[in-house]
């Protein structure tokens, strides 16, 4: 646990600071204690002011096919660490069918609370959009830069013509077992032919807004979320499609 938290400290992460993780976690190597050490060694470089997010997408079970979102038993599909912070006691989770976040520390109430009111997958209301302002990070541990999820939330607020899909009615089942209904419209990447190009974001940044280095055996990135912001929305105002290219 020292070495990890050791490596994340040099990469710049420091007490107080809100991240956002994208994560492999084979990619760190051998880690005795596995994913509950690595929760434990990221809070503790955050400590108590600090806030830890890490998403907890469910579209690839929960979506037209299958509208129904289980707040507490939906499974994510991002890999093993983002579930098993999901299911680590003391994490909450947004209410989204597709796109939820969870977290844990100082703002994470706050930054999920109104997830609920969104009608697209990054949204209005979205923890992503709340992120501009609240965080400081996101953390990419072995992943490349390329599942850059917050991108789709500066692509929500252009609003390119490849983005959004279909409105899904979908089944909550929240918390505390009540229902509730929400209505999300899809991306639409596959259907309008374009793949996600993120990574282009990496060049566009500057030392100070893009650390690199590595955290045990994982080449990782801690990108500035205010930097992805500015510079990827001012690409888009550009070109729409700066982000994409066609398959």
């Amino acid at each position: 646990m020292k070495q990890l938290c050791d490596d994340l400290k040099k990469l710049g992460i420091k007490k107080g600071d809100t991240i956002l993780v994208h994560s492999s976690l084979k990619s760190l190597g051998p880690v005795e204690g596995g994913a509950e050490t690595v929760i434990q060694s990221l809070l503790e470089v955050i400590g108590e002011d600090g806030t830890l997010f890490f998403p907890a997408f469910s579209f690839r079970t929960v979506n037209a096919n299958n509208p129904v979102f289980d707040v507490k038993n939906s499974p994510s599909c991002v890999g093993a660490l983002p579930e098993y912070f999901r299911t680590r006691p003391g994490t909450i989770r947004s209410v989204h069918p597709t796109h939820s976040l969870c977290g844990i520390g100082k703002k994470a109430k706050m930054i999920l609370s109104e997830n609920y009111k969104d009608t697209t997958p990054c949204g209005e209301y979205s923890p992503f959009r709340k992120l501009r302002t609240e965080g400081d990070w996101i953390l990419f541990i072995g992943c490349t830069v390329a599942p850059n999820t917050t991108m789709h939330a500066v692509e929500e607020l252009s609003m390119p013509p490849y983005l959004l899909g279909d409105t899904v009615d979908y089944k909550i089942i929240n918390e505390d077992g009540s229902e509730s209904a929400m209505s999300v419209r899809s991306h639409n990447f596959a259907a309008t032919g374009y793949a996600q190009r993120y990574i282009r974001l990496k060049d566009m940044l500057t030392p100070e807004e893009l650390h690199c280095g590595n955290v045990l055996q994982a080449e990782c990135y801690l990108m500035k979320i205010s930097a992805v912001w500015e510079k990827g929305f001012a690409a888009m105002q550009t070109n729409p499609f700066h982000f994409v290219e066609k398959m």
